[in-house]
């Protein structure tokens, strides 16, 4: 088990590889621990650096742990980078973690060579998203006055599907009741997808932010996220889209993100 201290707080990693650093930032609720299958092929295309986010799994939970706030999670992974000399770096991030990856992209650019959105959760860049994912809180602060560790199955429900968590194996559920205090702290805090007041992007913050990105889609989520993704594309410079088969779980190493990743370092695609 690895940890490092990283903007004072330890945060468990895990890295392989060698090349590009490749930076792989979870969603939420997850845990680096559904990225190890993934993780093990981006390793064949360069230093794949995958961590727990505060609070999750893993890694520390402050306590007392009332609230997380966008820009703390940004300086986290900044702080985590920096700590393990690994950038530039391409950074893929799901879902909350999309949005950590591009807030990190525009607050600290030099940090970032490239971007891989796994369906960001931007969601004030759209009514019809910022709607979905406000519905989307008062129904998990609604599930937390019952029981504060449903929180991350309410979340799941809604983003993934029932039949998708009915499927889970008993422990990866437990993994995800255990983070519904880093859940509930990133909803009262601010910046985040769920907090009541979340990162606004403007065009021109997005026309500033001048990275490679590869946004991707999957067939089978909520509208709401590819319509996200319809607005990024059009307001990131230098954005190419990619459309993939299956739910809100994106595979970061899908053929098509280590071509892109493989495209920017020039290193040839293993055999």
């Amino acid at each position: 088990m690895a940890t490092v201290n990283a903007n004072g707080i330890d945060l468990y990693y895990e890295e392989s590889g060698d090349g590009t650093p490749i930076l792989g930032i979870h969603g939420t609720p997850s845990s680096a621990a559904l990225w190890e299958d993934a993780a093990a092929v981006l390793a064949k295309h360069g230093r794949c650096i995958i961590y727990d986010r505060r609070g999750f799994h893993r890694s520390e939970r402050p306590d007392p742990f009332e609230k997380s706030d966008l820009a703390e999670q940004v300086d986290d992974a900044a702080a985590l980078l920096d700590a393990l000399s690994a950038t530039p770096a391409v950074v893929i991030g799901r879902s909350t973690g999309g949005q950590i990856a591009l807030e990190l992209a525009r607050r600290h650019p030099s940090r970032v060579e490239a971007l891989v959105l796994l369906e960001a959760a931007v969601f004030t860049i759209d009514p019809e998203a910022s709607a979905w994912a406000a519905e989307l809180r008062r129904t998990v602060l609604r599930a937390a006055q019952k029981d504060p560790y449903s929180v991350a199955e309410t979340v799941l429900r809604i983003a993934l599907g029932d039949q998708v968590w009915d499927s889970l194996p008993p422990e990866l559920k437990q993994m995800f009741a255990r983070s519904s205090p880093a859940v509930l702290a990133e909803i009262r805090g601010t910046g985040l997808d769920l907090s009541a007041e979340s990162l606004v992007l403007t065009e021109q913050d997005l026309a500033e932010i001048a990275q490679p990105t590869l946004i991707v889609s999957s067939e089978d989520s909520p509208d709401v996220l590819r319509l996200v993704n319809s607005h990024l594309a059009k307001g990131l410079p230098h954005a190419e889209t990619l459309l993939v088969t299956g739910g809100h779980l994106i595979n970061p190493a899908h053929p098509g993100v280590l071509d892109f990743i493989d495209r920017l370092s020039g290193r040839p695609s293993p055999p």
